[in-house]
């Protein structure tokens, strides 16, 4: 089993930066994709990002050029690199760990607030 916490989330103007953090601890961290979604009052939970255990990564039109993902299994740590910031990108963030739909695993979630 794995345990997912993010990290990193707050308000931020439009055009800032932030960075988000999802510390694993359970299970071996270096086997899953790890993903990140995102969820806006009213909208759909959304794939923001991935990244394989192989680092193959992809990203949703949205965020593309904007966002970054990368991964330090040494750390089992996920990163989520948001740059540019806009109003649109205000969302609950969520971490997920995916092996396996029995090895499927998610964070509570950590508020990202892009406004002036």
């Amino acid at each position: 089993q794995l345990q997912l916490v993010e990290s990193g989330g707050g308000l931020v103007q439009p055009g800032g930066s932030l960075r988000l953090s999802c510390a694993a601890s359970g299970s071996p961290f270096s086997i899953y994709t790890m993903n990140w979604y995102r969820q806006a009052p009213g909208k759909q939970r959304e794939l923001v990002a991935a990244i394989t255990s192989s680092r193959s990564t992809k990203f949703a039109d949205s965020v593309k050029g904007r966002f970054t993902i990368s991964r330090d299994n040494a750390k089992n740590t996920a990163y989520l690199q948001m740059n540019s910031l806009k109003l649109e990108d205000t969302a609950v963030y969520y971490c997920n760990a995916y092996y396996s739909q029995v090895s499927d695993y998610w964070g509570q979630g950590t508020q990202v607030t892009v406004s002036s």
